[in-house]
């Protein structure tokens, strides 16, 4: 009796063993470690904002002409939720759209009531937002194409949420770079999962060594800072299929770049069918894994 007692705990103690020290370890100095924390923390906030992720609940491509919306199954676009048969009409001609509410439906903006508006869409920088009760929906363009876009503030999967997993941070995968300008701006056609074409402006790819090998990623402007749009080998299986984002900042007087892959993260499309990601560009899959920053969410 005593030896099958001494032999399980053995096997016990073996297999808490085996785990501990496979289990993940973040790598990198307390100052990293903490900083890097902090930033996911920050962002895992950021989705469940009223201005995050997790609150999209349609998005509806308009045609040319009048657009219904509301809960009826006769609308152009409708929403399984306990709203009216019909809140209003989207009506897109030569480019504007303008809103008209129903009947009787309180529709307001900009904490004002409206009836009729004319819809500023988001690359206008003046958008229109409007709501009703818990709803948030305004108009999109991308390309040439017009879209609505709804928001519900009290989305289950906003109270759902517990967060994305990631690999464990690990200060080697914050990388020095160079930053190699084009002496004219490179076009990238960047498409989305709408099927719509954005041009984009390059100002040059960041260079960087991982492995003895070179790798580039070519860097979109996006104000104080870069935006970089990039694939590796794990999409797919560890990470989200279509990619990952990134921002890092400008270059230095001596063209030097610091790529912190740990901050990595996972475009929209992860959490919701209703946003309109932008795809990486070829030549911006790298061969390479990146085993850094944000893992796919649900069944992605």
């Amino acid at each position: 009796m005593k030896i099958t007692i001494s032999s399980t705990l053995l096997s016990l103690f073996f297999i808490i063993g085996f785990v501990g020290c496979n289990s993940p370890v973040e790598k990198g100095s307390p100052e990293y470690l903490a900083e890097a924390n902090q930033w996911h923390n920050k962002r895992i906030e950021s989705l469940k904002k009223d201005s995050g992720w997790l609150n999209l609940v349609g998005l509806f491509i308009l045609k040319e002409g009048e657009n219904t919306f509301g809960s009826g199954n006769a609308n152009d676009f409708n929403l399984d939720l306990d709203i009216p048969n019909k809140l209003g009409t989207f009506t897109l001609k030569d480019s504007i759209v303008t809103f008209e509410s129903d009947t009787g439906v309180k529709i307001s903006s900009d904490g004002k009531e409206i009836r009729t508006a004319i819809l500023q869409n988001d690359m206008t920088g003046k958008l229109t937002i409007l709501e009703y009760e818990s709803l948030r929906f305004f108009i999109l363009k991308r390309g040439k194409k017009y879209a609505l876009r709804v928001r519900d503030l009290n989305a289950p999967l906003v109270k759902e949420f517990k967060g994305i997993d990631r690999f464990p941070v690990n200060e080697d995968w914050k990388i020095s770079a160079k930053f190699v300008p084009y002496s004219t701006p490179k076009l990238l056609k960047i498409s989305n999962i709408i099927g719509s074409i954005d041009i984009e402006e390059s100002p040059g790819m960041v260079s960087f060594n991982y492995d003895d090998k070179t790798h580039t990623i070519d860097a979109i402007d996006a104000g104080d800072k870069l935006f970089l749009l990039f694939a590796d080998e794990t999409n797919g299986t560890e990470t989200y299929g279509a990619g990952r984002f990134l921002y890092c900042s400008k270059p230095d007087s001596n063209g030097n770049v610091i790529i912190d892959f740990n901050k990595a993260y996972n475009p929209p499309c992860v959490f919701t069918p209703y946003a309109t990601c932008p795809l990486p560009p070829p030549q911006n899959h790298l061969k390479l894994e990146v085993t850094a920053g944000e893992k796919t969410y649900g069944e992605h």
